[in-house]
Order: structure tokens, then sequence, then C-alpha cells
């Protein structure tokens, strides 16, 4: 661990949570509990669209890969914020370091990138349902998610690779829970400037394209909706929305308050628990959002549960 100028730092203090030892052993349970939870929710998102054939269309196609990159983003984060709770050095090499935030970066991109995807699904369902199924293929539909990947692929590269051709020559305590790119600036002792606008420009750039899909799609949606004279089907119509809408304004909310802002307002208290909330509370939301708020979720769970008893039964 360098101390010296002159030396280079090979390996990272995570200062995590204020270092308070009595609620060590409550914060390991806590989050071990919402790391459960996330993990079930999402993998049994992905496992009962599997096993529904009535949820075999585009809409929960896009919502598996998000459920999916939800758990691989929680698993990122807190599987070592937990091992830091039990153990005393909180030490973690500049090659983890790295491999974490690249790993980070790349599933909070796609997860943006989906929730883009899913409104321009929302759009051509809700505006074009005759052509929905033309429109909406399966080949469309693998095109549309890959390059999700792939651009984010792309993203968390360029962030990465940027962030560690930084000289981080004095203190290697990063007051963060994890190794992301806003308090790795603060420690660096290189001119951050470029790195810092690089992250302003680039990140600004991806949400806005990815917000702009999405508002201009809900416009549309909605200018559609408000021509249905029926109540009932102009709440049908949105039901299939508000869920996507709620989980849209909760990621974009934090997301944009923690990056889109200079690293010299980075303020350890405030910004951590804004991280919390995007890389532990959100993942474990969003299938309890789509389950709780969406009748097509909970009528498959009953079937899946009925066909499980039945065959019990039997």
């Amino acid at each position: 661990m360098a101390k010296a100028n002159d030396t280079r730092v090979t390996e990272f203090i995570l200062l995590g949570f204020p270092d308070r030892p009595e609620l060590q052993a409550t914060f390991f349970l806590l989050f071990l509990v919402i790391y459960l939870i996330t993990l079930m929710g999402n993998l049994g998102m992905i496992a009962l669209i599997r096993m529904d054939s009535q949820l075999h269309t585009p809409m929960y196609f896009f919502l598996s890969h998000l459920s999916l990159v939800d758990a691989c983003n929680s698993s990122v984060v807190i599987p070592k914020m937990l091992v830091n709770f039990l153990v005393d050095s909180k030490a973690i090499s500049s090659i983890s370091c790295a491999a974490q935030m690249y790993f980070f970066v790349f599933f909070a991109t796609t997860d943006l990138l989906l929730l883009s995807v899913m409104a321009y699904d929302r759009y051509v369902a809700v505006c074009n349902p005759l052509l929905y199924t033309a429109v909406m293929s399966p080949r469309v539909c693998a095109q549309l998610v890959a390059g999700s990947y792939a651009c984010s692929t792309v993203s968390s590269m360029i962030h990465t690779c940027f962030t560690f051709s930084m000289s981080f020559c004095g203190s290697n305590v990063i007051s963060h829970f994890f190794c992301d790119i806003p308090p790795l600036l603060a420690l660096s002792c290189s001119d951050t400037s470029i790195n810092e606008m690089l992250l302003f420009i680039l990140g600004s750039t991806e949400a806005a394209i990815s917000l702009l899909i999405i508002l201009v799609s809900y416009l549309y949606i909605l200018a559609a909706i408000l021509q249905i004279r029926s109540a009932k089907g102009r709440r049908k119509a949105f039901s299939t929305c508000t869920s996507h809408l709620t989980v849209v304004t909760m990621l974009y909310g934090s997301l944009s308050f923690m990056y889109l802002r200079p690293s010299s307002s980075y303020a350890l208290d405030q910004d951590m628990g804004v991280s919390v909330f995007y890389t532990v509370l959100i993942p474990m939301l969003n299938p309890l959002i789509y389950s709780l708020r969406n009748t097509e979720v909970r009528d498959a769970l009953r079937r899946v549960i009925g066909r499980k008893i039945f065959t019990h039964l039997m």
C-alpha cells in the first residue's frame, strides 16, 4: 500500500460504511437478506417467464434480460460488501477493483438501454397493435438485446481504461463500498479533467438517448391512450406501462444525481445513500414492482403453482 508520491498503488481499501463495529453484524444480515431476495426475485422472474408459455412475448423476453442484469449487477457489488462487514482487512487489488468497475458499468449501462428497448416495445404494442408481432419479431428482439450488450461493453471498457490509466500515488482509501468512478477520480493524483469530461459526455449521451427514446415512446403512448373512448380500455392500456415507468423514474433519478455532476461535489454520506439505492435496492424492487403491478405475471405465477400442485398430487 503506497503513501509516497513516487510509489504506485497496487491495492485499495474500501472504506465502506461508517466504521462502527457494533453495527457490522446488523449491516451484514440486512444486506444478506436483501441480496437473497434480489436473487430469488430476479431468478424467479426468469424461471417464471421460461416456464409459462403465455409470457413468451417480446415484453417478457426483455424483462427476463432485465432481471438477469439486475441479478448480475447485485452480484458484482454485494458479495464483496458482505465480506468486508466480517473482516478487518477491506483491501481489494487494483485488478479486482478494475474488474468490479468494468462489470458494474457494463450491467448499469445495459439496464438503461434495456429500459429504452422496453419503452419502444410498449409503444409498438399500444400504438401499432396489429403490426406488433411483425415489428417485434424474435429476430428483432434478439438484435435489440444484443445491441444493448454490445454498447454496454464498449462503454464499460472506455470508462475502465480511462479511469485506471490515471495515477493513484497517494492515499489508497476509497470512500465507498465498491469501486465506482467518482470516488476513484477524487482519489487520483492525476489531472482528472479529461476523465470528468468523458464521464459527463459519455454518461449523459447514453442517458439522454435512452431517456429520449423513453419520453418519445410514452408521448405517443399517451396520445394513443387518450383516443380510447372507454375508460376501462384506457386503464388496461396504461396498466401495461406503469411498472416500466416506475422503474425508469427510480433508476434515472438516482443515476443522474450520482454521475452527471463534477467529482468536486462528491459527498460520502449523501452519495453512499444514493449508491445503495441504485445498486442494492432497485435490483431487489424491480421484480416486486413487475409482479405486484402486473396481472399477467400474477396469473402466470398462479398457473405455474397450480401445475406444480397438480403434478405433485398425481
